[in-house]
């Protein structure tokens, strides 16, 4: 089944526009999610909409609030939050340009791709590509898709291009006061050496499939043992945990990290020689 686009429409560059098409780059289908059952019964437990000192309600009853101190709501119609939704325009004007790395990571919510929606647009498509790359650059503009309007930057992805969500300034914390209790000494130049010559024996190329999510590969596991089992009983596992030290908090922090690169020296297989 073809995947069906988040969005449609076109990319403005000044008097240029190119007709493009968005498609969400995550998928969740592998994501386990659990429903709550009613045990001696097997059947999904359902929910109502229940008012305190009340009881159950109708639907049409059912009005959205905001509340601006405790227990005090503004009450919002439906009409009234359409009213302020933003047209769903199929234009996306490039606003601004910048250097990738002058965007902070916390700002990066959701990735997409984008691709040229017929071959009458590609020319254009590809001229925007092959710009960016050249300029190092990223493209700014705001993307207004289900009423709400997000802000998005957009970089070459390989033959296309990858347009990314992102949080405005009022969604994302100022983690500075966080550190503030972090002692600003520098460590001592043996250490720094130590932890230097550690990273660069694990360093290689960032290969996403060579990591997986341990805790959702026991769980489907664990549920295709039990649904071919068939039994109710729990069914638990000993996991084996990494030997934990029962000695003293206070560790050697240069003996640690000289035993961590001699480890990783020994565990590192010998490079294969090139064939003639």
């Amino acid at each position: 089944m073809a995947a069906r686009a988040y969005w449609q429409g076109q990319i403005r560059l000044a008097l240029v526009s190119i007709p493009v098409e968005i498609y969400s780059a995550t998928k969740s289908g592998s994501r386990i999610s659990f429903n709550q059952i009613h045990e001696p019964s097997g059947k999904r437990i359902s929910y109502e909409k229940v008012v305190p000192g009340i009881g159950p309600v109708d639907r049409d009853e059912i009005i959205r609030g905001f509340e601006v101190s405790k227990g005090n709501y503004v009450l919002l119609e439906d009409e009234e939050i359409e009213a302020v939704k933003i047209e769903s325009k199929r234009t996306l004007e490039l606003v601004q340009f910048v250097d990738a790395c002058e965007i902070d990571p916390l700002y990066f919510e959701k990735p997409y791709y984008v691709a040229p929606q017929d071959e009458l647009a590609e020319e254009a498509f590809i001229v925007l590509r092959e710009a960016l790359r050249k300029a190092k650059k990223v493209a700014l503009g705001q993307l207004s898709v289900r009423g709400r309007e997000k802000l998005v930057a957009i970089k070459p992805c390989g033959k296309g291009l990858l347009l990314e969500t992102l949080r405005y300034a009022d969604e994302v914390r100022v983690g500075q006061s966080f550190f503030d209790d972090i002692d600003e000494a520098k460590p001592k130049k043996e250490l720094l050496d130590l932890a230097n010559t550690l990273i660069e024996q694990k360093s290689a190329p960032f290969d996403a499939s060579e990591f997986a999510d341990r805790y959702a590969d026991a769980l489907k596991k664990l549920i295709d043992k039990k649904a071919k089992s068939k039994s109710k009983k729990a069914v638990i596992e000993d996991v084996d945990d990494p030997d934990v030290s029962s000695g003293a908090n206070v560790i050697d922090l240069m003996a640690a990290l000289k035993k961590s690169v001699e480890s990783d020296k020994a565990k590192k297989p010998a490079k294969r020689r090139k064939s003639a």
